[in-house]
């Protein structure tokens, strides 16, 4: 509760010290400055938020030790009763080990020595940051701004390091103390003569005891003389009028989980990579003179940012989740486990060799989104025909009658991109006006036929299976599918109102821009309406909040694109950064955290770990508030730079305009950014193979068997 108090405070704070640009200060068109006060007030509030989470967290641990330090201290009361205590807390076969263990202690009354640890020293850090300036005009000089920030990240990596290490200190000294307890018990129960037999009996019985289902009903059959009760078969009832639970989820087998953890893990790392340079294209908004190098140049590097969220990390992570979902419910194994190796290989490369042919100068052309020349978005093609081919074997060869909703979006998804990609890439039609009603279609083919398509699909099965309960309704989530099919496909030309495309081609786009509500409406109420009775379940999830997030984003920023497409809104906001501001909302704020929730659920199935409750939560807070102010800074400089177009300002004034805008939107991407860092944290706890701790039992009954072992 004090996390989600505080972010909206912090939020608020931000919105109070929007910088303003003062008349005395004339920026010209390649470098500016703020007020003095705004860059300390920044560096400020960044620096307050990381003493936040560390403070958070050095509570937690200290919290957690001290707990640790009063068992111990009650357990030393009742020594008693350690024994009792240590039986309590164990399962059967934890019972089963150390009873036999102690009768053949008991049978060869041997005593062996006990090995003692020392506990090991607190590393403690110290950092100092001191700067006198007496000239405030200084802090308008790039280089001490920059100087500023330099000297604030070693202070920042100190507190990061000094949590790290008390963390680790703390989960050193708990596992020592457990070991120290085990070894004290393990002596104890060496020195009995005699142990009660009658003690772990009693206990036995009480684990393995089970409820025959039948106490309340009784065996007998259902007798109903006079007519008053149904008795129906769930199997045999309307697949689309009655909701049924989930279909049995068998074990997926061992190749199928590593290939979807490689998926998972390359999109991850294609995540950081696309928004690092991202981050520095922020950076490059407020400060576009850092460097003159032609490879770092924004030109080169925007498509980078986009190609590689787009390609590597969205399309990885939903081909991966696709792998697992299209499996399960079928009910079979996935089919062509090694086409999807394949595709995992030749989709990388598509991606790297882009990204590397981007940054050399090397494009397609004029195309936003298709700026990988044809020889590398083949490869991307040829994945995508292996990761297809996978999917409709594995469904083919299912076990059920119907093919899931889930199914239905994800192989639509894959089936339209391929016609996507070669609609936008045949040679054919690509001059002139042709050439912008092709990129029309194919940018947001790709948007709205791709990545949202399979993304539904993805909530389709995830938010069932995280509530616990069934669909909403099976039909509302036909009636979008289709009316999503036949709507989006017309919407590409919307984006070129008032051009020299034939006015009725904009019409027909704008009429289906607002024919986009249906599929939208009826997507968002099967979902809000799959909540209903079960809401009090996202308190106690750390999968379901990126799920609500991912859901309230998919109505307002599709009702948004759907209001910008309207002529008088297309005239204010497009060309502005308003657009900008749209598309992370929707990219974003839906496809991002829609398969965050999805990924946050899927791994723990996978590889039976989970990551930190803290550091999932961090993770959500930080990516959802670094949107909003990334989205609202956004869409308020942008509709004010709008108006001073139509009243035709000079352009560079616009520019002056944005710049404290500009500013919010790379202190908003900042905490985006940092957020994917500690996601790829997460992804790496969930996947890592390390050695697991072992209980208190399992121990006690180790030092006993090693000592059993070694006095025979």
């Amino acid at each position: 509760m004090a996390m989600s108090r505080f972010y909206p405070l912090l939020f608020s704070c931000l919105l109070l010290y929007t910088p303003q640009v003062s008349k005395a200060h004339v920026m010209l068109p390649t470098s500016f400055s703020f007020r003095d006060m705004d860059w300390i007030t920044c560096l400020g509030v960044v620096l307050v938020l990381f003493l936040f989470i560390a403070s958070t967290l050095l509570y937690k641990y200290i919290n957690q030790y001290w707990q640790l330090l009063q068992n111990r201290m009650q357990r030393e009361e009742e020594d008693g009763k350690r024994l009792e205590y240590l039986i309590r807390d164990s399962n059967a076969e934890q019972i089963s080990r150390l009873w036999n263990i102690i009768n053949q202690l008991l049978k060869n009354k041997r005593i062996g020595a006990v090995l003692f640890f020392m506990l090991g020293t607190v590393l403690q850090g110290r950092a100092q940051f001191y700067e006198k300036v007496e000239d405030l005009d200084l802090l308008s000089q790039g280089g001490v701004l920059v100087t500023m920030v330099l000297v604030a990240i070693p202070l920042v990596v100190a507190i990061i390091l000094l949590v790290v290490q008390i963390r680790k200190q703390v989960r050193k000294s708990a596992h020592m103390g457990t070991k120290k307890e085990a070894e004290e018990l393990a002596t104890y129960m060496r020195k009995q003569d005699d142990i009660d037999a009658a003690v772990f009996e009693k206990r036995m019985g009480a684990l393995q005891y089970r409820l025959s289902d039948q106490e309340l009903s009784g065996e007998a059959a259902i007798s109903d003389e006079k007519g008053l009760l149904q008795s129906r078969n769930l199997e045999n009832l309307p697949f689309v009028a009655k909701k049924r639970k989930a279909l049995p989820r068998p074990k997926i087998d061992a190749s199928s989980s590593r290939l979807i953890q490689w998926f998972i893990g390359t999109a991850t790392f294609w995540l950081l990579f696309g928004t690092t340079v991202g981050e520095y294209l922020g950076i490059k908004f407020i400060a576009p003179d850092a460097e003159a190098i032609s490879w770092l140049s924004f030109g080169r590097l925007r498509p980078v940012h986009t190609n590689a969220v787009f390609w590597g990390w969205s399309s990885l992570g939903m081909i991966g989740l696709g792998y697992y979902i299209v499996a399960k419910v079928s009910n079979v194994q996935l089919q062509k486990v090694n086409w999807g190796w394949y595709s995992l290989i030749l989709i990388n490369a598509s991606v790297l060799l882009g990204s590397l042919s981007l940054m050399a100068g090397i494009n397609n052309g004029g195309g936003e989104y298709r700026e990988y020349i044809w020889p590398i978005m083949l490869l991307f093609a040829l994945g995508l025909a292996f990761t297809l081919g996978s999917y409709l074997k594995t469904i083919a060869k299912r076990e059920t009658k119907e093919i899931y909703i889930s199914n239905w979006y994800i192989v639509s998804a894959v089936l339209f991109i391929s016609i996507v990609a070669v609609v936008g890439y045949l040679p054919s039609y690509q001059d002139g006006l042709g050439e912008t009603i092709i990129q029309g279609y194919y940018m947001h083919q790709a948007v709205g036929m791709w990545f949202m398509l399979f993304t539904l699909g993805i909530v389709y099965y995830f938010l069932p299976q995280q509530l616990n309960r069934p669909i909403y309704s099976y039909s509302l989530g036909i009636l979008a599918f289709w009316t999503q099919i036949l709507f989006y496909t017309l919407i590409g030309t919307h984006h070129f109102v008032f051009s020299a495309i034939p006015w009725w081609l904009q019409t027909v786009a704008i009429v289906a821009s607002a024919g986009m509500v249906i599929p939208v409406a009826a997507g968002t109420t099967n979902f809000i309406m799959t909540f209903r009775g079960a809401w009090h379940k996202v308190r106690d999830s750390y999968s379901l909040p990126f799920f609500v997030v991912g859901i309230v984003f998919y109505f307002t920023g599709s009702m948004q694109g759907t209001a910008e497409a309207f002529r008088y809104t297309n005239l204010l906001w497009h060309f502005t950064d308003f657009t900008v501001a749209h598309s992370h909302m929707t990219m974003y704020g839906i496809i991002a955290f829609l398969l965050w929730g999805g990924i946050y659920a899927l791994l723990p199935r996978l590889t039976g770990k989970e990551s930190g409750q803290a550091a999932i939560g961090t993770h959500f807070w930080l990516a959802l508030i670094g949107l909003m102010i990334y989205s609202v800074s956004l869409m308020y400089g942008g509709t004010l730079r709008g108006l001073a177009w139509m009243e035709n300002v000079p352009f560079i004034d616009s520019v002056t305009l944005m710049m404290p805008y500009w500013l919010w939107r790379a202190i908003g991407g900042t905490l985006m950014w940092i957020s994917h860092i500690i996601f790829a944290y997460n992804v790496f706890q969930m996947m890592a193979v390390g050695k697991e701790e072992k209980s208190l039992v399992d121990q006690v009954v180790d030092y006993l068997e090693k000592e059993n072992i070694e006095t025979n």
